[in-house]
Formats: C-alpha cells, sequence, structure tokens
C-alpha cells in the first residue's frame, strides 16, 4: 500500500489479495537462494498479473534479495529496479518480464518444459541435478487472454507435472464484477486440459494453502491449478472486493484505516525486527544450495562428459568446435548449385549445425513439412519420451514463442520454430516480449511474399517484413540464397542478446557466385554483390527474392555501358550496427541515384533512397494467382526495373 500511495500510481488490489498465498510459497516451499539469485535449479516463480509487481518486490525484498527499501520506495520511478511491471532481472530474483497479461502463464509452460527437457537428457539414477519446480500467480485477465488457452492446452499435453499455477480468483477486473463478461467454469476447463485441479481454497488460509501445494507436489505428471477464492485488496475496509481496489492509490485515509483494521501499527516502510528475520530465506537458501552443489560434484565425478556439456549449456556458450562447424556449413553451402527455395536452404542449414548444438530445440507451429524445421536428427518430444529435441506446438502461434522465451529464460536452450510469416502477426506481442528481454530466440518464417501464390492474398504477406523491422533489438533476415541462408543461421546462433527473424521463401531461388570477401562481408548485414568499373551511377538494393532479379538487370545495363551496383541487403539491422567506414563503402553519400526491390510494403528503403530515389514494392494487399503472374501483376519484373533505373539515370 506504501509504495504505491508514494508513487501514487500502481495496483495495491492483487498485492494485498494474494500475500497470504504469497507468504505460504516463499517461506515454506521454495527452493531459492536469495544470497545467490542465479542459481540455476532455483525453483522459478513468475507473475503473470505482472501488475501486481509491488507483491513480487515485497517478498524478495523481505526474503533477502539485493532490493533493498530505497528500491521499493522509488516504485514506479524512472531508473529504478522496481518497474510498474516486473523487467526480467534474474540478480534480484525477477525472472520474466510480465504485463501484456496471459504471457506470464506460457513463459512459465515454456520453463517448465526446459526443465523437463534437461532432467531427461542430462539426470541419471541417483544424480537428479536437474529437479525443480516452475510456480505462477495468474488472474483472471491471464485467463481470458487467448494464449493462456493455447499454452495451457499443450502443458497438459505434455504432462508437465513440475508447474504449479495460482489462479487469484477474486471475480473481479478493471471493469468491475466478472460475471458480467465471463462466465467460464475455469476449473472444468483445466480438467479438460488434463491438470490436476485443487478447488476453492481459501486464499487467505495458510494451512488450505499450504495443504493445496502438498497436493500439488505429489503430481509426477499433471500440471496443478491451485484456485485460490481471494478477496481483492484484502484489509482495506472500504475497497476490498471492490474494482476500486485494482489499480490506483488507496489514498491516505484508506491506507490508515487499512492499518487499524488489519492491526498493524508501524509507519510506512517500516518492518519489525523480528518479522524481518522471520521472512529472511538466506540460511535456508544457501543450505538447498550447498545440498545441491555436493550432489553436482557427485555427478560430475560419475558423469565428466555430461557435465561439461551441462555446464556449457547453462553458461550460453558455443561448443569449441563451432568455428569448425560454421567453415563447414559456409563451405557446404556455397557448394550447392541448383536453384534451392531459402526454406530448404535453411533447412541444409540446421542439418549441419544442428548434430553439434544440443541446445538448439526446434519446433513448429504444425507447419513442419512447410517450414523445413525438422532437421535430420530431430526427434519429437512426447508425453512419455522427454528426450527428444523437436516440439510440435501444434497450432498455437502466440504461445509458441512465448514458450520459446521461458525456455530461453530458463536457459540450456536456443529454441527456435517456424510459421508463416503471415501468422507472424499471432505471434506478434511475444516476439516484442523477447526483444525487449534480449532473448535469443529464432523466428524462423517461410513463404515470405507474393512468391507463395495460389494461397492468395490472406496467405501473402506484404506489411510484415517491414513491420517486423521496427520492433527495436529484433534482427530481421531475408537471405537470398543458400550462402546468405547459412550466414544467417550462423548470426542467429552467436547472438546472444536479442531474437533473430528468418525470412524464407517457398519458391526456388537461384544461387549467387562470390569471391571470399563476400562471402565474409554477408554477415554484416548489407554488402556490394555486382561492382561496377569505376564509381557506379547508380545503387539498387535488393534482398531475398529480388536479388536475382537485381542481378539479371544490373548485368543487363553493364552491357549496355550502364554502371550500376548491386547491393544485397539480407539484414538491414546488422547493416546498421557497422561502423561509418563499412556503410559508406557500400552505400557512398556521392552516389546519389538509388532504387530499392523488395516483394513487399516499401516503407523502410525510402532511408536508403531518398525522396529522390525509387522503390519498387507492393503497398497494397496480394490476389489469388500464379507467382509468376502475381510477379507481373505487380511490377516486379526484370523489364519495369531496368526501365525504372533507366529513368533514374536519365533524370
Amino acid at each position: 500500500m506504501d509504495a504505491v500511495q508514494q508513487a501514487n500510481s500502481g495496483h495495491p488490489g492483487a498485492p494485498m489479495g494474494m500475500a497470504d498465498i504469497a507468504e505460504v510459497l516463499w517461506r515454506g516451499v521454495m527452493r531459492h537462494n536469495p544470497s545467490d539469485p542465479t542459481w540455476w535449479n532455483r525453483d522459478r516463480f513468475v507473475l503473470s498479473n505482472g501488475h501486481a509487481s509491488m507483491l513480487l518486490y515485497s517478498v524478495l525484498h523481505l526474503t533477502g534479495y539485493p532490493l533493498s527499501l530505497d528500491d521499493i520506495r522509488a516504485f514506479r520511478q524512472l531508473g529504478s529496479h522496481t518497474a510498474g511491471h516486473p523487467e526480467r532481472d534474474t540478480h534480484l530474483g525477477i525472472e520474466t518480464t510480465t504485463g501484456p497479461l496471459g504471457q506470464g502463464i506460457a513463459n512459465a509452460v515454456g520453463m517448465a518444459l526446459a526443465e523437463k527437457l534437461l532432467a531427461a537428457q542430462f539426470n541419471r539414477p541417483g544424480l537428479p541435478v536437474v529437479d525443480h519446480r516452475t510456480y505462477v500467480f495468474l488472474g483472471d485477465g491471464c485467463l481470458m487472454e487467448g494464449i493462456s488457452h493455447e499454452a495451457c492446452s499443450l502443458a497438459g499435453t505434455l504432462k508437465l507435472g513440475k508447474l504449479v499455477a495460482f489462479f487469484d480468483d477474486n471475480g473481479i477486473t478493471i471493469d468491475g464484477d466478472v460475471t458480467g463478461w465471463c462466465t467460464d467454469d475455469t476449473p472444468a476447463r483445466f480438467e479438460a486440459y488434463g491438470w490436476k485441479v485443487v478447488r476453492a481454497v481459501d486464499g487467505h488460509n495458510a494451512a488450505a494453502i499450504a495443504a493445496a501445494i502438498q497436493d500439488a507436489q505429489s503430481q509426477d505428471e499433471r500440471p496443478t491449478l491451485i484456485c485460490c477464492k481471494t478477496v481483492i485488496g484484502f484489509g482495506s475496509p472500504n475497497r476490498a472486493g471492490s474494482s476500486k481496489a485494482h489499480g490506483e492509490a488507496l489514498g491516505a485515509a484508506e491506507i490508515e484505516a487499512t492499518r487499524k483494521h488489519i492491526g498493524w501499527a508501524h509507519p510506512p516502510f517500516e518492518i519489525p525486527a523480528d518479522i524481518r528475520a522471520d521472512w529472511d530465506q538466506r540460511a535456508a537458501g544457501q543450505q538447498a544450495q550447498d545440498s545441491w552443489n555436493a550432489l553436482f560434484a557427485q555427478y560430475s565425478a560419475a558423469h565428466p562428459d555430461l557435465a561439461a556439456e551441462l555446464g556449457r549449456r547453462l553458461r550460453g556458450e558455443l561448443p569449441a568446435n563451432w568455428d569448425a562447424v560454421k567453415a563447414d556449413l559456409a563451405q557446404q553451402a556455397a557448394a550447392v548449385g541448383a536453384g534451392q527455395a531459402t526454406r530448404v536452404s535453411s533447412q541444409f542449414a540446421l542439418n549441419i549445425i544442428g548434430p553439434h548444438l544440443g541446445e538448439l530445440l526446434g519446433g513448429s507451429a504444425d507447419l513442419s513439412g512447410s517450414n523445413n524445421t525438422f532437421r535430420k536428427d530431430s526427434r519429437a518430444v512426447t508425453a512419455t519420451d522427454a528426450s527428444g529435441n523437436y516440439i510440435n506446438y501444434g497450432v498455437r502461434e502466440f504461445a509458441m514463442t512465448a514458450m520459446m522465451n521461458g525456455l530461453a529464460l530458463h536457459g540450456g536452450f536456443r529454441p527456435y520454430a517456424g510459421t508463416f510469416l503471415v501468422f507472424s502477426d499471432y505471434a506478434r506481442n511475444a516476439v516484442r516480449m523477447a526483444a525487449l528481454m534480449k532473448q535469443g530466440v529464432i523466428l524462423v518464417y517461410t513463404h515470405d511474399s507474393i512468391g507463395l501464390g495460389e494461397d492468395g492474398p490472406t496467405h501473402q504477406p506484404i506489411e510484415h517484413v517491414a513491420s517486423l523491422r521496427l520492433m527495436p533489438n529484433l534482427a530481421v533476415w531475408r537471405p537470398c540464397d543458400a550462402a546468405e541462408t547459412a550466414a544467417s543461421w550462423v548470426a542467429s546462433v552467436e547472438r546472444a542478446d536479442g531474437p533473430s527473424a528468418l525470412v524464407l521463401t517457398r519458391q526456388a531461388l537461384p544461387q549467387q557466385p562470390r569471391t571470399p570477401a563476400q562471402t565474409a562481408a554477408m554477415g554484416r548485414g548489407g554488402y556490394t554483390l555486382l561492382d561496377t568499373d569505376g564509381v557506379p551511377e547508380a545503387i539498387l538494393i535488393a534482398t531475398g527474392s529480388e536479388v536475382a532479379l537485381g542481378v539479371e538487370v544490373v548485368q543487363a545495363l553493364a552491357a549496355l555501358g550502364r554502371r550500376v551496383r548491386l547491393v544485397s541487403m539480407p539484414c538491414a539491422e546488422v547493416f546498421e550496427q557497422q561502423d561509418a567506414a563499412w556503410r559508406e563503402s557500400v552505400l557512398p553519400a556521392a552516389v546519389t541515384r538509388r532504387v530499392a526491390i523488395e516483394a513487399g510494403a516499401t516503407g523502410l528503403w525510402w532511408r536508403y533512397v531518398g525522396t529522390q530515389g525509387r522503390v519498387l514494392g507492393i503497398d497494397q494487399f496480394g490476389a489469388s494467382g500464379k507467382a509468376s503472374d502475381l510477379y507481373r501483376h505487380f511490377g516486379l519484373t526484370a523489364e519495369n526495373l531496368q526501365r525504372t533505373i533507366v529513368e533514374l539515370l536519365n533524370n
């Protein structure tokens, strides 16, 4: 109450309503070490109803994490560690960024899946070095969001028995009593998913909460939903049970009345020494970690190779032979002679690098054969066999992406998964969270343009690549052939501070010859593919399937004596990160006649061609028809491109 009041902003209702649940979980149940918040075998805690962030900050402070009272007093202030919705900081005990409701429970499903997969891969009889649970708090809003259905359905199917969710069943959202817009039978819904459900637990009775948790921990296979009947703003004599307790400070008078009502006689931000000592979990946490350290020492002695591999993966390090692997990939990709769809080139790359990267966990939203994400060494994970390396996510693009975030957040995995580019819209907010949290997930998006043809405008992405490029900290790769596709995979695997999207074709594309210098330059995002003798008269910029058109036109113009440089720009974001000298060497400022071509929205390219340049693209929805007919219909032909460049040269 005091932190929200001091900030005059925030949500006191859910923290007050779930405080009794948090007290039981954080003081008596969870295995965690406030002295080492990154101890990797800790239980994970996810606050899916992220507006209740003051509850998380309170228990972190009270149990001994390095979150001070000054941090609490700075709640919601610029630069503070106590943001309005929790933002990932594992050194403070904050596992994931939540706030967009429903994503936290999907992240938690990913974390629980990570634990199950690592346990299957690394545990040995008598040496369960991977052994922890994932706990998540969620509310009505999380369960109304469709992503909760996607993720929780899959959690039940995969039998994630170490996942425990606490449903804050207070019946209130921002607009008031939820019975006006949500009359779901939530327990029955989760039972239908295959979850264990503990119904009607008194969320203000510590003994009842503890008994429900014990029941949940007895489950070996089914995840558990504990339905806690709570009162929002519990303790507030005039606001409890009302939407008025949800998202605004209670006010000085109501806070004073609440203090009297619950018998709390201490001033703001003062915690009596005996209560503080009773909450402190540092000694118990260190004891738990020490016990695990002894277990891991036995494991390392008995299975040194497994221990070394597990440690490497948890540290996020690439294998010692990675340089040799990527050199082999580059050599084999350069040797591809026939035309090849870049989705096929992507699978080709995966078949080479996959066996060397145990952390490379694949998947698809029911499009494995179309996305080409299933590689030669892929084995599907099932409820009864978690030793595989491929997740069949089903038709669940949003949950798939949020679960990938959870897998990456947990550690030990570099998840990649595919869907059609046009369906990236379904997953967009989870892509945004990956970028915000700087998680190295790899998004494989195929069928990248009108080149997919007869499926028509509902399946033909137009604005998608441009809109993804607008997202901060997302690297969007649109390669033109097998060599660029291989380079995009290498860059994506090596990137540790954010997600990458690989945008790939359905149709076959020709392979482009390159010098060793050009091959080395592909990873810089933009480079000169065809150059001129002397200073170029104009520059043509292309990506993906349109690079081949550019090659045809530039060569035809060269035969006519015109000097046009062709720049391939598979990743504008990476190109922008290069030093000024490189960018000037590729796009010299003195050459102002510029044309860009891409089978999609034109927005990005005006940055590079200027207001006097030309952009050939598509700023309207597509149409049903053969790909070749569509390219002619939208003017993406060699003839039109050559005419556009000649007009610019003659102007």
